[in-house]
């Protein structure tokens, strides 16, 4: 068998191995079924479990309240940037307010801004992207349709690593960080995250929507994107994302029984963040972080090399040690090391290791 890099794409990323084998063993017959999870009916009593299963695992890992409902979908988040707005914001008098730290924030006023009334009460593009607000500093208006905020920008590595509370509805683009530590769920009008980044395959897209802002929803809406029709059928309205569901069940379950929960989780991110920061830190003279350190991403850690030549031969020699996928995205060049949930340990060592070796050789 092929060895497995380290894989440190920032998505679709790293699952956890034991899920992995979990799905190896059962693909050609899931026990009880007689077939493939990929061929099963989205009707079948084997399939309805496993998405109750996936769904009450959420619940118990997150402790979301009944206050919220749980929902899975399709589209990833660039549906939900027209989503959130086209159910929450759609013929409503007051605005809706954005908070933009990153390139997924900008994105998602672009297609809200469509829908209705907006207001940016923050935008990180004078600095770069490179740190984040204070709660404090954000004008909030109690009677805003909504306030909207990217929890982890992926590009630029920042990340909010507390609960944002307001008067208004406070909607979380979760998608690069879902799962990695508690939620207080109930500070939440609507989370959102697709599942590729942190917490299962590409194809769904997890929302846990406070049930009295469903009242916004319009019956004119297209079918597909109203997300009451999503509640009141219990996530088959149309045919679900099946085998995705079923993945992101097997994550919940890795997370809930081998990891010992949210809290666990994120003290070992804590960790691991900590192991790639520190090595970054020590070698001031060859990397330099684009986020400010009280800001800095547990998901994606991101910086430069003095030079681009340097990048070239700092990622071609992360080749040789079985380190993949550690150029930075394209908009912004550099290295970008994604430390997701199912990162092991022994991969960011790794990495420091390189980032160690690397400048006492070439600094």
């Amino acid at each position: 068998m092929e060895k497995r890099l380290f894989n440190f794409s920032a998505g679709p990323a790293v699952l956890p191995v034991p899920v992995l084998e979990r799905l190896r063993d059962e693909m050609l017959c899931l026990p009880g079924c007689g077939a493939s999870i990929l061929e099963i009916s989205h009707r079948s009593k084997q399939f309805i479990e496993i998405q109750e299963t996936a769904k009450q695992r959420l619940i118990r890992l997150l402790k979301i309240p009944d206050s919220h409902a749980v929902v899975f979908v399709q589209g990833g988040a660039r549906l939900q940037f027209s989503m959130v707005a086209m159910n929450l914001l759609r013929g409503r008098s007051q605005p809706a307010q954005y908070v933009v730290t990153g390139t997924w924030g900008k994105y998602a006023v672009g297609e809200a801004k469509k829908e209705g009334p907006l207001e940016v009460i923050y935008d990180g593009a004078s600095h770069n992207y490179s740190k984040l607000p204070q709660w404090s500093e954000l004008k909030v208006y109690p009677g805003a349709s909504y306030v909207h905020l990217t929890s982890n920008e992926t590009i630029q590595g920042i990340q909010f690593q507390s609960d944002l509370h307001s008067a208004c509805p406070v909607v979380s683009d979760c998608s690069s960080d879902f799962m990695y530590r508690p939620l207080d769920i109930s500070k939440y009008g609507l989370v959102y995250a697709c599942a590729q980044k942190n917490a299962g395959p590409a194809g769904v897209t997890v929302l846990i929507v406070r049930r009295d802002l469903l009242d916004r929803s319009s019956d004119n809406m297209p079918g597909y994107l109203n997300y009451r029709n999503h509640v009141n059928e219990d996530s088959m309205w149309n045919t679900p994302p099946t085998f995705a569901i079923y993945t992101l069940g097997l994550v919940a379950e890795w997370l809930e029984n081998t990891i010992g929960g949210l809290d666990a989780m994120h003290a070992l991110n804590q960790k691991k963040a900590a192991i790639v920061y520190s090595a970054l830190d020590r070698h001031p003279n060859m990397y330099s972080g684009h986020a400010a350190k009280e800001d800095r991403s547990l998901m994606n850690a991101t910086f430069r090399l003095p030079s681009e030549d340097l990048e070239s031969a700092f990622l071609s020699e992360a080749k040789k040690r079985g380190l993949d996928s550690l150029k930075g995205h394209r908009s912004v060049g550099g290295i970008r090391a994604s430390i997701y949930n199912a990162m092991p340990m022994e991969g960011v060592e790794s990495l420091a290791k390189l980032m160690d070796d690397f400048a006492s050789q070439k600094g």
